[in-house]
C-alpha cells in the first residue's frame, strides 16, 4: 500500500494558554482602570500600551468608545445595563487574556460590586485593578466631552459623580491622581507592577 503523505492527524485538543503565552513570549493580563469620567483612564491606557508595544508586548485596549459602538451596542443605561455592559467586556477580556494578550479595560464601573463581577469571570490571579483617583473638580474641568456640564443641567440622568455614586476601590493594586501624576510618571509605576506579572 503506498504511503500517503499528505494525510494529517485530527488533532485531539485545542491549543492551550500555555501554548499561546508560549508563542508571544508573555503572560496573558487583565489591567482594569476604573475612575470617573474625564479621570485619565483611556488616556493613561493609551499611552501603557504604547509603551508595552515599545517593548515587545501584544496587548489589546477595550473601551467605552469600541465596545458601547460594536458588541454592547443594544445597551442602553439602565442599571441592569451597565451590568451587563460589564459582564459581556468581561467575558470578552477573558478571551483575550487566555490567548496571552495583556488586555487594557478602561470603563468607569462605578460599584465594586460589578468589578469583582469582572475580576471572579476574568480569574482574580489575571486581574490588576488600577484606580484613576483623579479629584471630580479635574474631571469637571476638563469635561472634554460636555458630559458633566449637561449632567449639571439634568440632561443626562444618573451620571456617575453627579447623580449616580461612584465606589472607590477597597483594594485596588494601583491609585494614580492623574491631576497630580504626569502621563509618564503614570505610565512608570504601571510598569513597576505589570512588568513581572507578563514576563515569560
Amino acid at each position: 500500500m503506498e504511503k500517503t503523505n499528505h494525510i494529517y492527524p485530527i488533532f485531539d485538543r485545542m491549543m492551550t494558554r500555555t501554548d499561546k503565552e508560549e508563542l508571544l513570549r508573555q503572560r496573558g493580563l487583565m489591567i482594569w482602570f476604573t475612575g470617573l469620567s474625564g479621570s485619565g483612564k483611556s488616556t493613561v491606557a493609551i499611552a501603557l500600551e504604547r509603551e508595552l508595544h515599545r517593548q515587545g508586548f501584544l496587548c489589546r485596549i477595550l473601551d467605552g468608545d469600541n465596545i458601547r459602538t460594536g458588541i454592547n451596542n443594544n445597551l442602553g443605561f439602565s442599571a441592569a445595563d451597565r451590568v451587563e455592559n460589564i459582564r459581556r467586556i468581561a467575558e470578552v477580556g477573558k478571551l483575550f487574556v487566555d490567548t496571552g494578550i495583556i488586555t487594557l479595560a478602561a470603563f468607569i464601573s462605578p460599584s465594586n460590586e460589578m468589578r469583582q463581577m469582572a475580576a471572579s469571570i476574568i480569574g482574580e490571579q489575571d486581574f490588576v485593578e488600577v484606580y484613576i483617583n483623579t479629584p471630580i473638580e479635574t474631571c469637571e474641568a476638563r469635561d472634554v466631552k460636555g458630559l458633566y456640564a449637561k449632567a449639571r443641567r439634568g440632561e443626562i440622568r444618573d451620571f456617575t459623580g453627579v447623580s449616580a455614586p461612584f465606589e472607590a476601590p477597597e483594594h485596588p493594586a494601583l491609585s494614580l491622581d492623574t491631576s497630580v501624576l504626569s502621563l509618564e510618571e503614570s505610565v512608570n509605576r504601571l510598569m513597576e507592577i505589570i512588568l513581572p506579572k507578563i514576563r515569560k
